[in-house]
């Protein structure tokens, strides 16, 4: 399959994906993608785990080494295979058309639209911190006697977030990725302001720092437990590759956006740390979810929390921008290998974009905010992700070995210990999700077996659709 030579991003309409973004948007994009919540919210859970600020600080660092090792990794994958996709063309070339359809049908269900629910109702619950509003009351809409959609103020501000930035990026990838690169600039801005403003004036403790570090926490289980709730927080770090059909001289863009924007992160992520522990005593940060209100609190007051809050609030902004792009194309390449709708295939005329696909995961991410179901679904089957990001790096071995003359304009630093890093502690974080919670992890792997039947579904109908071309042009040719 990788012989074949494929028109970038041609859709069924005849209209196809255009190479507009630049290096700097792709890196953008990468930053945006990454830096969501999860930075704000994951560290007081992981000092309970682990009582220790040195092995707090040790597991961000390892969780960023996992995501720079599968930057690197995808990066040769991106320039080998420059299509709109991402994961779903990797896997294909490695493995074949039911792999990939599978990593797209979990992305579909909780790769893109359920991280958009999440992120979309966070940026609300934000907003009405900064702009507290007289709101009424939430209302309960049952069907079939069951409470099944609850409308509220919080979920309709969602709902219109998913959807306006739907149609920023539904009016042309030059206008939503100018959006994009404004919101993450803000964002990346306030952070470093944060940061220096933490040290520089804050009202913190460099008692709170710990004077060793203690190395055995590395092979704790609860440090591998706190691994997966911050690999969350390191998600994104590939999302320039869903959009290699879109992006200009991708051989050199994609591996320096991929890499460039996870390391900018890690930096981020470890100094807001520091600033974390610089602020609060482990025994004030342990357990507390809204940790960087906390620590922006104890450094410069309780006044402070308000603009804390629109400066976070914009910032998912920018992360829910970056999945809403990023998602439709796993769909749209999909349509296009005939294991999907057909109309997600399509591409608008007028503005270059998979307009059908976008809608798509509107429509779901919406039904998610709407019926709440994000959260459920994140919990039981987000290590799925890990698996496919693990099968796509395993498939980068595997063409290495089956199909060395693929030319390779760039090639995977440290090969083989970087992919074999990843695929370790992949399989680490897998291990303990499942360990951990093994009831609730059927429900990922019976996801992973509807979506084979579905596949089998599409596979089915393409069979047929293919025969009769064949006894079409059989019949014109007599």
């Amino acid at each position: 399959m990788y012989g074949v030579k494929r028109k970038t991003g041609e859709g069924h309409t005849g209209a196809h994906l255009e190479r507009q973004l630049s290096l700097f948007s792709a890196f953008i994009l990468v930053v945006a993608n990454m830096i969501g919540t999860g930075i704000y919210t994951t560290s007081g859970f992981i000092i309970k785990e682990l009582g220790d600020p040195g092995a707090m600080l040790l597991c961000w660092l390892s969780g960023g080494v996992f995501a720079l090792c599968g930057a690197l990794c995808y990066g040769e994958l991106g320039a080998m295979f420059p299509h709109s996709g991402g994961e779903y063309v990797f896997l294909r070339e490695g493995f074949g058309k039911g792999m990939a359809f599978l990593s797209g049908w979990i992305s579909l269900i909780v790769g893109f639209s359920a991280p958009i629910a999440a992120s979309s109702v966070a940026f609300a619950t934000y907003f009405v911190k900064a702009f507290p509003l007289s709101i009424g009351k939430s209302a309960v809409i049952p069907i079939l006697g069951s409470s099944i959609f609850t409308l509220s103020p919080i979920t309709l501000l969602a709902v219109t977030i998913i959807v306006l930035f739907s149609l920023v990026h539904y009016y042309g990838l030059f206008f939503g990725s100018r959006v994009q690169n404004g919101l993450t600039i803000f964002k990346i801005y306030f952070i470093a302001l944060f940061i220096i403003a933490g040290f520089w004036f804050g009202k913190g403790a460099v008692n709170n720092f710990p004077t060793q570090v203690d190395w055995g926490a590395l092979f704790s289980d609860k440090f591998a437990v706190s691994l997966i709730f911050i690999s969350f927080a390191y998600s994104g770090w590939n999302a320039a590759v869903y959009l290699g059909g879109e992006i200009k001289n991708p051989s050199r863009n994609i591996p320096l956006a991929l890499l460039g924007g996870t390391f900018l992160v890690i930096c981020l992520y470890l100094l807001l740390n520091a600033v974390f522990i610089y602020a609060l005593p482990p025994a004030q940060m342990s357990g507390i979810m809204e940790v960087g209100d906390a620590a922006a609190s104890a450094l410069f007051g309780n006044t402070i929390s308000r603009y804390l809050a629109v400066a976070i609030a914009v910032g998912i902004l920018s992360a829910v921008s970056a999945m809403i792009v990023t998602g439709p194309r796993v769909y749209y390449a999909m349509a296009k290998d005939g294991v999907f709708f057909r109309q997600f295939g399509m591409v608008n005329s007028t503005h270059k974009t998979p307009a059908h696909s976008l809608f798509l995961q509107a429509a779901v991410a919406s039904i998610m905010v709407l019926t709440s179901a994000f959260d459920t679904l994140l919990i039981y089957i987000g290590f799925t992700l890990s698996l496919f990001a693990m099968m796509t790096v395993v498939g980068l071995v595997v063409l290495r070995v089956k199909h060395p003359s693929i030319k390779r304009e760039y090639k995977t630093f440290g090969y083989p210990i970087t992919p074999m890093i990843f695929i370790l502690g992949n399989l680490w974080i897998i291990y303990y999700s499942i360990r951990n919670r093994f009831i609730v992890s059927l429900y990922g792997l019976g996801t992973i077996g509807l979506g084979y039947l579905v596949y089998r579904y599409f596979r089915k109908e393409k069979e047929g659709a293919d025969a009769l071309a064949l006894d079409v042009d059989a019949v014109s040719a007599e």
